[in-house]
């Protein structure tokens, strides 16, 4: 398998299955505060699925037990994100945030808007990385881990502000995040963050270069395509770039109001 059908199938995954999440919340929100949760619970078989094959995976070196390991850290990431968008797990605080607080202040409310939900994702990690540190198959780990630090780098930016936020696909249970979020021309993270995502697709592409096994060839493609893909969702805070329309075409296009036609465009901010 080439490197080129590797990154497509990356590609792919990535779309289909955020879209598939934003669908599955969306009728949920429509149904109310039950649905939620029944959509979650219903969900749980994927947490199942993602920890099994995370486990048989690490010790399976071919193409399939990679791509085994790619899916299972998408299922374990799904699952959790899943559970943040139907507001089943977020955080303590579910209140929007007041105007004209200090600083601090407005930092300690909003990761009070996600404490749970961050740390549920930060234990999975640790416990992917007690099991697969040393494996011989780590793809598992290092996908959740870019999934990981590309979700924290893309959460900061958007506190410490951007040009562009695009709120048409936060969830009404998450509707109060939208007041955490900061519109700005530019914060002293974004250069930090997307220089770093840079050098690890850099670092990727070596890696890939250098494989010597087909099952090396497929994973590192795999990281190389996620990799750049988190920081191609970093670039849409600051350009003119309508990822909003690789998902509309499969969700209802909402009721805009008048805040969200003022925000309209950039990150979707899940």
């Amino acid at each position: 398998m080439t490197p080129w059908i590797a990154a497509f199938i990356a590609l792919f995954i990535w779309w289909f299955s955020t879209g598939t999440i934003l669908l599955a919340v969306k009728y949920a929100d429509r149904a109310g505060r039950r649905a939620r949760v029944n959509t979650t619970l219903i969900g749980l078989p994927l947490l199942a699925v993602g920890a099994y094959g995370a486990y048989w995976s690490q010790t399976q070196t071919d193409i399939l037990g990679i791509y085994v390991a790619f899916l299972s850290a998408l299922a374990l990431w799904g699952w959790i994100e899943l559970a943040f968008l139907t507001g089943v797990i977020t955080g303590p605080n579910t209140l929007p945030l007041p105007p004209n607080v200090a600083p601090w202040e407005r930092f300690i409310r909003a990761w009070g808007t996600l404490a749970y939900h961050e740390m549920l994702l930060a234990g999975t990690l640790i416990a992917l990385g007690l099991l697969l540190w040393h494996a011989p198959n780590p793809f598992g780990l290092w996908t959740f881990a870019v999934l990981f630090f590309a979700r924290i780098s893309a959460k900061l930016n958007l506190f410490f502000g951007v040009p562009r936020i695009n709120v048409d696909f936060l969830p009404d249970a998450l509707s109060h995040l939208a007041s955490h979020f900061r519109i700005a021309p530019m914060n002293w993270l974004f250069p930090i963050s997307v220089t770093a995502l840079t050098f690890a697709v850099a670092c990727w592409l070596e890696r890939l270069y250098a494989a010597e096994t087909v099952g090396e060839i497929t994973g590192f493609a795999l990281m190389t395509a996620l990799t750049a893909l988190a920081a191609l969702e970093h670039w849409v805070m600051v350009l003119p770039i309508p990822d909003e329309r690789l998902w509309r075409w499969m969700l209802p296009a909402p009721k805009p109001t008048p805040e969200q036609q003022t925000n309209q465009g950039g990150h979707h901010g899940l």
